[in-house]
């Protein structure tokens, strides 16, 4: 039987705590094939009322000393940026536990890498923060420490970012008319960093108000106020 390394990291989301065991695997293994990881989450954290009794999330992260991996087999004309991004979706989303099918579509911006199948709550998070962290991950894993041109890697789920985007525009245009019309700002709810993105994207041009993000994460905000 192999030897194998073995790192435990916290970290806000399981996300952030897998994204730092590959960092310090990085660190131990240089040159490491980070598809060959395997992950344990033994602990999915939670936050208190009001953000008191914070307990982080674990997770160990090994891989065999030798760093031998069997990999995914490539699927047939699928680039080799497309293959890697298949190899570490279906770890996490192992890890995690989720039955789910997975296809990939690559242009000449963007890979889109979309899961369907059912019972995908698990997997999406409450407002998109897991899937949200898994596409976080991905881009990290992949351009660490990369400096030359890159292609997006979005990471969907049943149709989710298409639904939750036209959800936030219409959130967008009725705040901001509420903000015209009133001359008072308007605070949105939290939001992970994608959502408020779409946000300000959306109100950039709309006249009579500006956009802000506020506070801290996982808590930071969107406000609409008069101006523009």
């Amino acid at each position: 039987m192999s030897e194998q390394l073995q790192i435990e990291a916290t970290g806000e989301t399981v996300g952030e705590a897998k994204w730092s065991a590959l960092r310090e695997l990085e660190r131990l293994r240089p040159g490491l094939d980070k598809t060959a990881v395997k992950f344990q989450v033994v602990s999915e954290g939670e936050r208190g009322l009001l953000g008191v009794g914070f307990a982080p999330a674990r997770v160990i992260a090994s891989v065999d000393a030798d760093g031998d991996s069997n990999g995914t087999e490539p699927v047939a004309g699928e680039s080799e940026l497309a293959t890697t991004v298949r190899e570490l979706l279906e770890r996490i989303v192992g890890t995690i536990g989720v039955q789910a099918r997975l296809a990939i579509e690559e242009d000449d911006e963007t890979v889109t890498a979309s899961f369907s199948g059912r019972d995908l709550g698990l997997l999406i998070g409450k407002h998109g923060q897991t899937i949200d962290a898994i596409q976080y991950l991905v881009n990290a894993i992949i351009y660490r420490g990369s400096t030359g041109d890159r292609k997006a890697i979005v990471v969907d789920a049943a149709g989710y970012r298409e639904r939750r985007t036209a959800t936030l525009d219409a959130l967008a245009v009725r705040s901001a008319e509420r903000v015209a019309s009133s001359g008072q700002r308007v605070e949105l709810e939290p939001m992970t960093a994608v959502e408020r993105k779409v946000i300000h994207l959306r109100l950039k041009d709309f006249p009579g108000v500006t956009t802000s993000s506020e506070g801290t994460e996982p808590n930071r905000y969107v406000v609409i106020a008069p101006g523009g």
